[in-house]
């Protein structure tokens, strides 16, 4: 998947054989993010309205009345051989995370780490792919920054625009909430078999077809719940919104649900129906297969605790909600009133999203799978 005027490859390169880790399985701990991000001090402007004490997916500033910026960053190493892929997954991540927050994004700044001795047509593609998916979202590359580094990598800081009173939080879900999730379940763990040599090509290409795949149609189809609520809390339908990432489905469910006390959101617990979850093809069979990243190892260290599985989940099912996704889906929760009405504007734009739990009252555990 080469874009018109790209430089060709001399001879084929395995981008996935360059990187300990593949895609967002690189991560840091989230215990060891936790335990540093606690311990720093806190700054204070009344302008920022969301930073980083509920681990959100993107920072936002208001800087009018009208008007806040919406910013993030996100890199990683490849997930996938292809540099012209990687270049658009790397792309369709990071600016996932200004659509989670409902956000419009603007404006791109690459990053890049590349080997001294690499070859320059490798970086070519990459850096074609990632714009080629930075101009379907409507978003300008403005520059960036690059390092000689032995260990590939590639991403992007974005910024975004969106209203004040608009801006979707990863918190705020409310009993009798419906859980609506609009990706499946995989990449993980089909990188994982990939590095080992021992993916399908149907699994590789259902991987390849999501992670490129932007959130814009999910977000836009979500918003249009909010149009009419005219920026009144009480009538908006959609109350948290998350893009699931390298801490796994049940690691950013596990934030959405500890809310946030400090800003008077209240902590809620989450039910989640493993059999509604749709999952890759060959993802199945790569978790039984043990094809497991010591990112999803660090997830179920860190969050497994807060997590009760139904003796009837497979184990296969309970390691892909722990798998570390890359450009994956985001994770709603929704009015129930307003929840066929999500799921039809979301078919309406293309997402084959599915309704995959509810939210409760506080609870032990925090997050139960039946």
């Amino acid at each position: 998947m080469l874009n018109k005027g790209a430089v060709q490859l001399s001879e084929p390169v395995r981008l996935t054989s360059m990187a300990k880790a593949a895609g967002c399985a690189a991560k840091l701990s989230p215990k060891l993010l936790d335990s540093v991000l606690r311990g720093l001090p806190r700054q204070s402007d009344a302008n920022v309205l969301v930073g980083f004490e509920t681990s959100d997916d993107a920072g936002v500033y208001r800087i009018s009345p009208d008007i806040a910026l919406v910013q993030t960053t996100d890199f990683f190493t490849p997930i996938v051989d292809d540099p012209n892929l990687f270049g658009q997954i790397a792309a369709a991540n990071a600016l996932s995370d200004i659509y989670a927050m409902g956000g419009r994004p603007i404006s791109a700044l690459s990053l890049v780490g590349f080997p001294e001795r690499g070859d320059p047509s490798t970086l070519d593609q990459i850096m074609r792919g990632g714009l080629a998916k930075m101009s379907e979202a409507g978003c300008f590359v403005i520059g960036g920054h690059s390092i000689r580094d032995d260990d590939l990598k590639f991403g992007y800081a974005v910024t975004g625009l969106i209203h004040p009173d608009k801006i979707w939080r990863n918190v705020g879900a409310q009993p009798g909430d419906v859980l609506i999730f609009t990706k499946p379940l995989g990449t993980g763990v089909i990188a994982t078999a990939l590095k080992k040599g021992h993916d399908s090509q149907e699994s590789i290409s259902a991987a390849t077809n999501s992670m490129t795949r932007l959130n814009r149609a999910g977000a836009e189809a979500l918003a249009e719940l909010d149009a009419n609520a005219n920026g009144s809390a009480q009538n908006k339908s959609i109350h948290a919104v998350t893009d699931v990432t390298g801490f796994s489905l049940l690691g950013h469910a596990r934030e959405m649900a500890l809310g946030n006390p400090a800003a008077q959101i209240s902590p809620v617990s989450f039910e989640i129906d493993h059999a509604s979850i749709e999952t890759l093809p060959g993802a199945l069979e790569c978790a039984r297969e043990g094809n497991i990243s010591m990112g999803l190892n660090n997830n179920r260290d860190f969050i497994g605790d807060c997590v009760a599985f139904a003796e009837n989940v497979p184990e296969e099912y309970r390691l892909l909600m722990f798998d570390p996704q890359t450009s994956g889906g985001l994770l709603a929760a929704i009015a129930p009133n307003a929840a066929q009405t999500a799921m039809d504007s979301l078919a309406k734009h293309g997402v084959a999203a599915r309704q995959i739990g509810r939210v409760l009252e506080k609870r032990a555990p925090l997050i139960s799978v039946r």
